[in-house]
């Protein structure tokens, strides 16, 4: 049995190393050498253009590498005085996260302690993670074949459940050459993070133009989903395929204004409509006032559903009300604020305004052609359950989704790797900061510092300090996500 046992293990041994697998607990990793020709040809096209595309790389590597200990500073600072604060606030904004737009109905789970994703969202997150992790790794081996450094192999793997890439490279021939050229190989990782991030942002900025010829923008926003629990859900609601126009008496022309008009709608307080008073006395009927227990009043049968308590004063009493049918009392109303909104052509009119508890909002949605949706409830509550898409298609058989998918992944990516390259040019030990910070000690501390030893202390100094900041930014932050 044992001699049965140590030769099926040994096969085993023989298979992972015969297709280049390593596996340990939490880690899978697979190194190939099919890419090894590409990577040669890549790093022998037009060696001039990749010595002035690198040169600027090592520039920018340097740069990011003091500006993220600036930044790390500046945003550990800023989380130890919020926490001294009896009162924080706008938490999230304080932290260096890693911060994408994304809709907060359906399932979730936690990526990092704290930090909630979407189910629906988890394809763009571990896809934009692998991207940016093989372009970051791209940069590297490409760098090192025009260096004349020799590539033995690329790979990817699974940390528990992260994917991530790597380039495998010959350790002689990196520490034969030059400072400088160290700084080249070193620097491209971040670089190809901070260019893949910009392209990310010019597809995102260029995407009406690059879709102009398929989808429209700029006449609404159209709904790619309904939540089915959201308010918007019903007969009279939203559905996917319609294009909304307006909120109240603010245009929607995109998702932009959808949002922006939603925050305007819960900031303000609510609006009236202009009724007439003949009209006021035809649609209003007795009903008992009471006040709710957060001080407004309400006035009409709690089992009604197409009945609201209105408000509205006089020129003898500014504090009576009227339970009104809704949909009569808004359709074909003006928006006003006050009675002097309503004078027109000598007939009198009021202002009547819905009386609802704190927060609520009465919000007509016009999406033509169909009927306006009034809305009753909390304007982020519509937010959250409703997603839409500034880009209507110009032809039936075309996605709707397809945009929103790109937008989407776009955002991802110029998220996390633009994280990639703030966390990687950091000098903290075992991150490309580490190498970044030991070669630009070895160019610039040589004829300042005879001894290789002593810049050898003054890199592992300044490498224990990054490593420290790193490490507190991360405390912190995870423990005031955490705490909360």
């Amino acid at each position: 049995v044992l001699q049965s046992s140590s030769s099926l293990k040994a096969s085993y041994e023989d298979w992972l190393l015969t297709y280049g697998l390593s596996v340990s607990p939490f880690h899978l990793r697979w190194q190939t050498a099919l890419f090894n020709r590409q990577f040669y040809s890549w790093g022998r096209w037009k060696p001039r253009f990749l010595y002035l595309w690198f040169s600027v790389g090592m520039v920018f590597g340097i740069v990011a590498m003091f500006g993220s200990v600036i930044l790390l500073g500046k945003t550990l600072l800023q989380t130890l005085t919020q926490m001294l604060t009896e009162a924080p606030k706008a938490q999230n904004d304080r932290m260096l996260q890693v911060v994408v737009s994304a809709p907060s109905s359906g399932l979730c789970v936690r990526t990092v302690p704290g930090v909630n994703l979407p189910i629906s969202q988890l394809t763009y997150f571990f896809s934009a993670i692998l991207i940016s992790g093989v372009i970051h790794e791209v940069g590297h081996g490409v760098a090192a074949i025009r260096e004349q450094v020799r590539f033995n192999g690329f790979g990817i793997f699974i940390f528990i459940v992260y994917p991530g890439a790597f380039v495998d490279l010959f350790t002689t021939h990196l520490q034969l050459i030059s400072p400088v050229q160290q700084l080249r190989i070193f620097c491209a990782g971040v670089w190809h993070n901070f260019v893949l991030g910009v392209a990310s942002f010019m597809v995102l900025f260029l995407l009406p133009a690059i879709l102009f010829p398929f989808y429209y923008t700029g006449v609404g926003a159209l709904v790619t989903e309904v939540a089915e629990d959201s308010p918007a859900n019903g007969p009279r609601g939203l559905f996917v395929g319609d294009l909304v126009t307006n909120l109240q008496d603010c245009p929607v022309y995109n998702v932009e204004d959808w949002n922006s008009c939603l925050g305007d709608i819960s900031e303000k307080s609510q609006v009236g409509y202009c009724v007439s008073a003949a009209t006021l006395q035809q649609l209003s009927f007795p009903a008992r006032v009471y006040r709710r227990l957060d001080g407004t009043v309400e006035c009409c049968s709690n089992n009604s559903l197409t009945d609201i308590c209105f408000s509205y004063s006089n020129k003898l009493d500014s504090h009576l009300y009227a339970c009104l049918p809704a949909r009569k009392v808004i359709e074909a109303s003006k928006v006003c604020r006050t009675n002097m909104d309503c004078h027109k052509d000598f007939v009198p009119s009021f202002c009547v305004t819905p009386s609802l508890e704190n927060q609520t909002r009465l919000i007509r949605v016009k999406h033509p052609p169909h009927i306006d949706m009034l809305y009753v409830g909390h304007p982020m509550h519509l937010q959250y359950t409703v997603s839409l898409s500034s880009f209507v298609p110009r032809q039936n058989f075309l996605s709707i989704d397809l945009p929103v998918v790109i937008e989407t992944f776009c955002k991802y990516l110029i998220s996390l790797s633009g994280a990639l390259a703030v966390i990687n040019a950091v000098p903290c030990f075992a991150l490309d900061g580490q190498w970044i910070l030991n070669s630009f000690l070895e160019a610039t501390l040589s004829s300042l510092i005879v001894e290789k030893q002593n810049r050898e202390l003054v890199g592992f100094l300044i490498l224990l300090a990054g490593s420290a900041l790193l490490a507190a930014n991360v405390a912190l932050g995870l423990w005031m996500v955490t705490a909360r």
